[in-house]
């Protein structure tokens, strides 16, 4: 039992301002192309244009929330087909637990928006205000003139960053030359201008001021991502045995780090790597250019701090060579999450590729189920909704088949043909009627198949339902 003088520990700890110091080497360069790569088509990407014809968008990737369409460069995806969109979302899942079993949190370490924003607002942070030692030594200062002018500078450009990143999405939902014009002569709808404020603000909070604490706290996957490790995973570590102890390299007996805390004031989540593997960890790779450009100037070899798999640490340990890089990412847990993941892309290409231009619906009216027409004849009637995806208008033709003999009419039309026209959906009723005495019209159910067809002969559907007789 603890002594009731004992004072409780807190679960929280205050934050503690971090200032990672600028670092050169392999994995900063990657993170850099990285961070312009996915900004660059984070920004640009809705000015793509994409003629699609005079009745669509020529927007290439656009969410037509007005009209429930997505549309993705030759792509369009309407609203029953969210099955694209849900396919789409669990390859995401899939590749993330992909890349984490076979490297870690690359994906956190890389390409998060949350690591891509930070790192954008960090260097303007560095241009403005200095390296590691002169942002301590201003944070340390009183608001003098200089910390001020440095401050508002630095929030100023944050702010733009903001700006543009709460701009950019909402161009996503609308014809981005369009709003843009709107929004500068303020007639664009005050929602545009709510979400762009509201995603501005969020961005100059998250990439300015909370930064890792979103790592650590708001988001689920630093504690989810165990699940996914085992000790063939590749990810960064501390070569503990060749390292210790630590100190200067003219005692006998010490190992390599001479405890310089290079790789601690670099990493963008304030941790010591030396300390093992950690929640914070997102390995993104900076404490090994930190810790690679000191073991060169101390004529040491490199990657005392490197990315290392558990079992590679175990043979390392007893002087053994580590596996070989496809060994431990080609194993059965990344094979299976490949599986997987290729199989749902598989499926969405091909049913990309097999759907139709043509689509409808077929709704029984069952109130009353049929009705005996003055002489005898049992009608039964339908609601289709006829949709259109050629881009262009069109004459449908609709008709029935069956094993009994059954008689087609569309309502207010002497033809089975109806118009639709191009991207729209038009109801169009029907009535199916078996003559009196025949098969169906005495049976309980009779198996109908209701086809639509363009009277071009491109594109052909049907859609099974039932005919409802007597049943005597």
């Amino acid at each position: 039992m603890s002594s009731p003088d004992t004072e409780p520990q807190s679960l929280y700890a205050a934050r503690e301002p971090i200032f990672p110091r600028r670092v050169k080497g392999s994995f900063r360069t990657m993170k850099w192309w990285i961070m312009a790569v996915t900004l660059g088509i984070y920004y640009l990407t809705p000015w793509l244009r994409w003629d699609r014809g005079p009745n669509l968008p020529d927007q290439a990737v656009l969410i037509d929330m007005a009209n429930r369409r997505f549309f993705f460069f030759m792509i369009e995806i309407w609203p029953h087909e969210f099955y694209f969109v849900a396919g789409l979302l669990i390859m995401a899942g899939l590749g993330l637990f992909l890349f984490t079993s076979a490297a870690g949190r690359v994906w956190c370490g890389y390409a998060c928006p949350q690591t891509v924003w930070t790192d954008l607002f960090i260097l303007v942070e560095r241009w403005v205000e200095g390296d590691r030692n002169a942002r301590i030594r201003l944070h340390r200062q009183r608001w003098d003139g200089e910390k001020i002018r440095k401050r508002l500078a630095k929030w100023a450009i944050w702010f733009l960053i903001g700006l543009a990143t709460g701009g950019a999405w909402i161009f996503y939902f609308t014809d981005a030359p369009t709003l843009a014009v709107d929004l500068v002569t303020g007639q664009a709808h005050p929602i545009a201008y709510t979400t762009m404020l509201i995603l501005t603000a969020t961005t100059f909070a998250f990439g300015g001021f909370a930064r890792e604490q979103m790592c650590i706290y708001a988001c689920p996957w630093p504690r989810i991502q165990a699940a996914m490790m085992d000790e063939d995973t590749i990810t960064i570590a501390y070569r503990e045995w060749r390292g210790e102890p630590r100190g200067k390299q003219d005692v006998a007996g010490n190992g390599d780090c001479i405890d310089c805390k290079a790789c601690v004031n670099v990493c963008p989540m304030g941790i010591d790597i030396r300390n093992g593997q950690q929640l914070a960890c997102i390995t993104c790779g900076l404490c090994i250019d930190a810790c690679n450009d000191m073991m060169d100037k101390i004529g040491k070899p490199r990657d005392l701090i490197g990315y290392l798999a558990l079992t590679d640490e175990v043979r390392e340990r007893e002087g053994k060579a580590p596996k070989s890089v496809w060994s431990h990412v080609f194993r059965l847990r990344t094979v299976i999450y490949t599986v997987l993941w290729g199989g749902v892309g598989i499926a969405l290409v091909v049913a990309l590729f097999l759907r139709s231009d043509i689509d409808v619906n077929v709704t029984p009216v069952r109130n009353p189920t049929f009705v005996t027409l003055s002489d005898g004849t049992i009608r039964n009637t339908y609601d289709l909704r006829l949709r259109n995806k050629t881009g262009d208008d069109a004459w449908f033709s609709i008709s029935a088949t069956s094993e009994a003999g059954l008689v087609l009419k569309l309502e207010g039309t002497p033809d089975a043909l109806v118009r639709v026209p191009a991207n729209e959906t038009l109801q169009q009723r029907v009535y199916v009627e078996a003559a009196p005495g025949s098969q169906a019209a005495l049976a309980d159910r009779t198996e109908l198949r209701l086809w639509v067809a363009d009277t071009e002969g491109k594109d052909r559907v049907h859609h099974d339902t039932v005919f409802n007789g007597k049943g005597e």
